[in-house]
């Protein structure tokens, strides 16, 4: 089950989940664009995305985050997110955006 920022968890573990992508010069924009457009196809999943832009260090940096109490549904959710054509439609192209990334989990202690 993914996490409702506007609840309180009562005390069940729960993990923040960061993909961060470092994008080609001037990519930025064209990117952040292409994860709104998934986004808003998967609000269903109410997986509290956010996107987040760099501002002082590296440039052309998007993080999309995300907070979860499973990380088994939070790979299925992604599973089931790859798996959509619509999806697949709005995040065409975004790797030519992208010159690479990686992904952080953390528990919040």
């Amino acid at each position: 089950m993914c996490y409702n920022h506007e609840k309180n968890n009562g005390g069940n573990i729960m993990y923040v989940i960061r993909n961060v992508f470092k994008c080609k010069p001037g990519k930025a924009k064209a990117a952040i664009d292409k994860f709104k457009a998934a986004h808003a196809l998967m609000s269903d999943m109410n997986l509290g995305e956010r996107i987040l832009v760099d501002e002082v260090a590296s440039f052309w940096t998007v993080v999309v985050e995300v907070t979860v109490d499973d990380l088994a549904a939070f790979g299925q959710a992604m599973q089931d997110r790859g798996s959509r054509e619509d999806v697949q439609s709005a995040m065409s192209g975004y790797m030519d955006l992208v010159d690479s990334g990686y992904r952080e989990v953390f528990r919040v202690a």
